[in-house]
């Protein structure tokens, strides 16, 4: 925000002149600029990630105390009585059996080599079998025809090109543990020398991840297409990262079966349109409030009240009033509601609690505009946005989107948060502190090719390992109720 400089020592003397109406005035005038200039930065030193939109990475050593609007059960920490647990238990046929046998007698000494066991106890170790990588050789035999003298040599396989070279597994792994582990390069090529005695070349390694990222374009081309047209509710979210050197943004758009990435330039609508899924779904779009996203006018629309959450938190320590404390309990009691209803397998609320809430929910935001009213006409500016007070910004969006707020108690498909969302896109911060930014343009476009392809195979249950080698075999895993063709 623009502001006015500190009144210099010419427009002081100037005041002083004019006489002691003009210097209570100038003075005023400072005194509340710099005012609302202090009260800003003090608002935003006291934002942290419990109350605000901020990363938990950004509030550096001095953490927030954790705070839980989760009710206490008063149940005890840990499993609950008749939880069924799980152990590791013995498997029928091991894969390899050791005998132990009893020489002579523990008592007497007596030599038992001749007796017969009674019984047979049993004690199973589950372990790892010494692994090393597997050379298999690729012979082709050439022969001399008798007739015409011209030789004919046999074809190899039209995946071995190489006088030597890496299999499909291998490069698997390679790629598992550099873009889904996050491994750096060097560490990757640790990896690969601790496990199986090979060092791989770096260059071995990011060729790997290139041409896994070209395996698995259908599967992603296809969920991408799925997302665009048919679902009915998907989250989406942005953040940023960096390519040599420039702040670029990350995008997804996910349901809880689906992931898609994409990186750009912009942040906004230019990159919402160039990757094509907004433009054309109609469904509703569960996001964090960005601007951007009502630039659509065929979507509806779902806010992440977790968001809300953090700002009512905010409020309550900052600017204490009532009214917030009672809205923050009315979305949680809300929620609750609509949970209890799923978990006995209703599909909506009651007509009368719909209603209830809905008026209690209007009634507190009548509340709060009360007590934060629109800026005075002296206050506003000839140019841009009035000042409002962050209570009052809250208010409005609130009030203008409440279809959108409310949108999780009429629809039960529809999300209380766009948590989903969040955590898709929350690899992206890892891997920057592990690795900083992309050095180069194809880096984040193989990043996102190959996590949205393994995110979409986990969601599905999915072994990893297995899709990856699958899509090495030209058959790159994809949901069963996505179709090729939609």
């Amino acid at each position: 925000m623009q502001t006015k400089p500190i009144p210099s020592e010419s427009d002081i003397r100037t005041a002083y002149k004019q006489g002691e109406e003009a210097v209570i005035l100038l003075f005023q005038q400072t005194f509340l600029e710099l005012s609302e200039r202090l009260q800003q930065v003090e608002d935003q030193l006291a934002k942290n990630s419990n109350n605000s939109g901020k990363p938990p990475s950004s509030d550096g050593y001095e953490k927030p105390a954790p705070k839980s609007r989760r009710k206490r059960s008063g149940k005890k920490s840990g499993g609950q009585v008749g939880h069924p647990g799980r152990t590791l238990e013995m498997v029928s046929k091991p894969d390899k059996v050791e005998p132990h046998q009893v020489i002579c007698c523990a008592h007497c000494q007596t030599s038992l080599k001749k007796e017969k066991a009674v019984k047979i106890e049993r004690r199973q170790v589950f372990d790892l079998p010494e692994v090393c990588l597997e050379v298999t050789e690729h012979q082709a035999e050439v022969k001399v025809c008798p007739q015409c003298q011209q030789t004919t040599t046999a074809s190899f396989p039209p995946e071995v090109s190489q006088p030597a070279q890496y299999g499909k597994k291998i490069k698997a792994q390679m790629a598992y543990f550099n873009e889904y582990q996050l491994l750096p390069l060097k560490r990757t090529q640790e990896t690969f020398k601790d496990l199986y005695g090979q060092s791989i070349a770096e260059g071995t390694i990011v060729a790997a991840c290139k041409e896994l990222a070209a395996k698995v374009k259908p599967a992603n081309d296809a969920i991408k297409k799925h997302l665009t047209y048919e679902e009915d509710v998907e989250c989406f979210d942005e953040t940023g990262l960096r390519i040599q050197g420039a702040l670029h943004w990350l995008h997804v758009a996910c349901t809880r079966l689906l992931t898609y990435y994409e990186a750009h330039k912009k942040r906004g609508k230019e990159a919402m349109d160039a990757i094509g899924i907004l433009p054309n779904f109609t469904g509703r779009a569960i996001h964090d409030g960005l601007k951007a996203y009502f630039q659509y006018p065929q979507l509806q629309h779902g806010l992440c009240n977790e968001h809300h959450s953090r700002e009512f938190d905010f409020l309550e320590e900052r600017y204490p009033q009532k009214w917030v404390t009672e809205l923050s309990d009315l979305m949680l009691e809300i929620k609750t509601a609509v949970d209890r209803a799923k978990e006995k397998s209703k599909t909506k609320l009651s007509s009368k609690m719909l209603a209830d809430f809905s008026t209690r929910y209007d009634a507190l935001l009548k509340r709060g505009f009360k007590k934060n009213p629109p800026s005075k006409v002296e206050d506003i500016p000839k140019r841009g946005r009035p000042k409002q007070s962050v209570a009052k910004n809250l208010l409005d969006r609130l009030r203008d989107h409440k279809d959108a707020v409310l949108a999780f108690m009429y629809d039960f498909n529809v999300p209380f948060d766009n948590n989903q969302a969040e955590r898709d896109i929350r690899m992206m911060k890892v891997k920057q502190k592990i690795s900083g930014c992309f050095r180069s343009d194809h880096g984040p476009e193989t990043f996102c090719a190959i996590r949205g392809y393994i995110s979409t195979a986990r969601k599905n249950d999915q072994p990893v390992l297995d899709v990856l080698h699958a899509a090495f075999e030209n058959r790159p895993y994809i949901p069963a109720f996505v179709s090729l063709n939609n």
